[in-house]
């Protein structure tokens, strides 16, 4: 027996070691004629025949020794076939670029690329967002040129959307749910965004109505892909702001890909250009990974990995701030004593899996740990004078002080420390049934925090400590003694342990109809979270939310190229921890999910303008919020009161036409208008902190026709004024004015050396792909805008006034890029 099946073995192995040396591999990434991957490209030869994947990539392998036609099909974009003749076991990697057909432009088709638009999903350029100018370079400084999305603070990563505020956002980096720092309080404190767009191939957003497989939250949803090299590359971008620098490449055989980036910012620049004199030393930095892994044609793993180091050392020195009127003219001094110290150390990483079982079903896992620590501790006296500011000209005294009205101090102190661990398990998989694709997904968080709290706040005027405006202190003298203690003006101390386990799931389908002639589109979804909030000295409490969502796209067959869509549904989020903790610290388990009624009916119009395509997007939407968790805005800190004791609505409209102003480059000119308030325990309505009722937005690129390698890039903003807050431990009823209208303006310019059009075959630029340089001015009218108030009370009037804290004046930066 054994010697009859030793010989089958040896020959069995022998002969599939043959049959297998038979085959030859076709490999590479498809791309559309913007560069962006195309996903669900068809690539054939003879009766055998795969699909692109999500990043472009396609693996097909072919019989060697023989002459084999691959064809490359897709809808509305024309084939690319290529004849080739391999040796047996060789890898040939080919990247075709697919063109418009011109001749199937005509044609009603929703494909894969038709259906962002059919989603209600906005697509910018990478490129756009590299090049484009301002504060805090970057996906989110583009977002904000969007109608619909405000962001006041040029130093803050942060925006808000639709009346929503900085925490109902998500963030997604290939299919993974990243998170921000919880301590930050200001701009200029928040360093880097977790996005690197050094490594982006693809940014995808929506303001509202988004489907089921979308997390819990409220207002919008980012959507990153980092790209997966089919070649090695670098870069470098150097500026006064400081630097970045990225490396990819893929391995011999195709199957291992790579992108690194590296980041390092410095926001002195613009701090020291505040009216406040400081010492400022920051250091943001960050690396970040993308890896890939293809063990065979139906299994990818995928890492991606970010370590971020930001440190923040301020120490103020003094302050003038001018405002009143001409014939009014008051001005604040301040000088400072004390400095902070703030330190936001975060670690992120995540593994996705995923596995090809067929043609109609693709399952992937995913796997990540988040956590930061952080610590927020400052001592810092500030001592005031309040008065008339010389206005005579030509009086060397000139803008000086000269009569005081008030005089004061205040002393703030902060000892806050903060970890976090955050880990993530999840399930998610798509299966296509004839006409429907159905996808589902199952997750689990576990969220471990530990939070020690320990601020207050001592203020002074002309020698009295001033106590809290509560009932407790009420000064009935001389009709009664006045006993009570001396008290800091505001005192928060807690220290906090809190477990969070949460298990969301979500299930949808999505269908394409025929309908006389015209394409009909839906997509119906539902997703359940139910989560447990436990800890040290935290009654355990559990709840549960069900979430609702549609969307319907009709594509008309008409003349006028126009796709009509609806979509909403119940949308809630579930409290995370900083929902969860009030003004005094105290966390409030019982804290319920916010729910909002979403309804969006948007409008998708292309058209041809000066024989230049252009698009116009028109969003009107409505939202009616019920359980809602009230809060103040300061700068970026938000501060809940932890109790669902309001309601809000929030409604506008958006609009934003696109296209080539400028033949060859990509503008927009954008308008919001917005309008949304909240009744807080049944006092009637009064305005959200982010009701910001009108914004204006163009984003133009250009260039010099007789100079066409010297280009220009300008981001221009206006918002009409946020509501300006409110003194501590004051009733927001009584402070309902708003900040000066926002005004900014960016430009840059650049030169481009080399770039592909301009390759130089010999020298020491022979050694790029692209070199450019450029300058950039921000805030270039130099408007003095403002993020919110100080307030500082007259010791002779008893009058309270509210000084605006400036954002950053008129800046210059110059700026180098490169790639290799």
């Amino acid at each position: 027996m054994k010697t009859t099946t030793l010989p089958f073995i040896i020959f069995f192995f022998i002969t599939s070691s043959l049959l297998f040396a038979q085959k030859a591999t076709v490999r590479g990434v498809l791309l559309d004629s913007s560069n962006q991957p195309l996903a669900g490209v068809n690539v054939t030869t003879g009766n055998e025949g795969v699909q692109s994947d999500l990043n472009g990539y396609y693996l097909i392998e072919i019989p060697s020794n023989q002459s084999v036609k691959v064809v490359y099909s897709y809808i509305g974009l024309e084939n690319v076939e290529i004849d080739i003749t391999l040796k047996p076991n060789a890898d040939y990697e080919f990247n075709p670029v697919m063109k418009v057909d011109v001749v199937q432009i005509g044609t009603i088709e929703l494909s894969t690329r038709r259906n962002k638009q059919v989603e209600g999903i906005v697509s910018i350029s990478p490129e756009v967002i590299r090049k484009m100018p301002g504060a805090n370079a970057g996906v989110e400084n583009l977002l904000k040129s969007l109608p619909g999305i405000n962001g006041n603070n040029e130093l803050s990563t942060q925006y808000a959307v639709r009346g929503g505020n900085y925490d109902e956002n998500l963030v997604y980096v290939n299919e993974v749910e990243v998170y921000r720092p919880f301590l930050i309080r200001s701009g200029q404190q928040e360093g880097l965004s977790f996005v690197n767009s050094d490594l982006t191939s693809n940014v995808d957003f929506s303001a509202g109505g988004f489907q089921a497989k979308y997390g819990d939250k409220l207002s919008s949803v980012l959507d990153i892909t980092y790209r997966q090299p089919v070649k090695f590359g670098a870069s470098l971008d150097l500026s006064l702001l400081g630097a970045s620098g990225s490396v990819e490449g893929i391995s011999n055989d195709g199957k291992l890909t790579g992108v690194l980036g590296l980041r390092y910012r410095n926001n002195s620049l613009f701090v020291n250009s505040k009216q406040t004199e400081t010492n400022f030393k920051p250091t943001f930095a960050d690396a970040q990974t993308y890896l890939t892994y293809k063990f065979n044609n139906k299994f990818e793993l995928s890492f991606l990995g970010n370590v971020s180091i930001n440190d923040y050392s301020y120490q103020p020195l003094t302050r003038q701030t001018n405002f009143g009127t001409l014939a009014d003219p008051i001005a604040l001094l301040v000088f400072y004593e004390g400095q902070e110290e703030d330190r936001y150390n975060t670690y992120f990483g995540a593994l996705k899996g995923t596995y090809v079982l067929s043609e109609n079903y693709t399952a992937k896992l995913i796997g990540s740990i988040y956590q930061t620590q952080e610590q927020e501790h400052f001592d810092i006296l500030a001592q005031y004078r309040l008065g008339e500011v010389n206005t005579n000209i030509g009086d060397e005294d000139l803008g000086e002080v000269e009569f005081t009205e008030g005089i004061g101090g205040q002393l703030t102190h902060a000892r806050n420390d903060l970890d976090a661990l955050i880990i993530n398990l999840e399930h998610k998989g798509t299966l296509t049934l004839e006409e429907n694709t159905i996808e589902y997904g199952l997750k689990y968080t576990r969220e471990d925090i530990r939070d020690r709290v320990q601020e207050y706040e001592i203020i002074d005027s002309a020698g009295f400590s001033i106590r809290p405006p509560i009932i407790d202190y009420v000064n009935n003298q001389p009709y009664e003694p006045y006993a009570s203690p001396i008290v800091p003006y505001t005192d928060i101390r807690a220290i906090n342990d809190v477990q969070i386990n949460r298990i969301s799931g979500f299930a949808q389908v999505s269908r394409q109809f025929e309908l006389s002639n015209s394409k009909l589109w839906a997509n119906a979804g539902v997703r359940a979270h139910n989560w447990n909030v436990s800890g040290k000295g935290i009654t355990s409490t559990t709840q549960t939310v069900f979430s609702p969502r549609a969307q319907v796209s009709l594509k008309p067959n008409w003349e006028m190229d126009m796709l009509f869509r609806l979509s909403g549904g119940v949308y809630h989020q579930p409290p995370f921890y900083r929902e969860l903790r009030d003004s005094t610290g105290a966390v409030r388990p019982e804290v319920k999910a916010q729910q909002s009624v979403h309804i969006v009916f948007g409008n998708d119009y292309s058209f041809k303008l000066w024989d230049r395509p252009f698009t116009l997007n028109s969003e009107a939407y409505y939202k009616k919020l019920t359980d809602v968790n009230p809060y103040t805005l300061e700068n970026v800190r938000i501060r809940y009161r932890a109790r669902n004791n309001a309601e809000a609505y929030a409604y506008g409209l958006d609009l934003r036409m696109a296209g080539e102003f400028v033949t060859g480059t990509e503008s927009w000119v954008s308008f919001g208008y917005l309008k949304t308030e909240e009744n807080i325990d049944n006092r009637g309505n009064i305005f959200r902190p982010t009701d910001q009722r009108l914004k204006f937005g163009v984003l133009i690129q250009d260039y010099v026709k007789v100079i066409p390698n010297l280009k220009g890039y300008l981001n221009l903003t206006y918002n009409t004024g946020l509501p300006g807050g409110s003194p501590s431990y004051a009733d927001p009823y009584d402070y309902q004015q708003r900040l000066p209208d926002y005004k900014r303006a960016d430009l840059g310019v650049s030169y481009v050396i080399v770039d592909e059009n301009n390759l130089r075959e010999s020298g020491w630029l022979s050694a790029f792909n692209e070199l450019t340089i450029g300058a950039e001015i921000f805030n270039i009218f130099d408007v003095q805008n403002s993020i919110t108030n100080t307030f500082v009370r007259d010791i002779y009037t008893k009058v309270q006034y509210s000084i605006p804290n400036y954002l950053t004046p008129r800046v210059f930066n110059v700026r180098a890029t490169m790639r290799f």
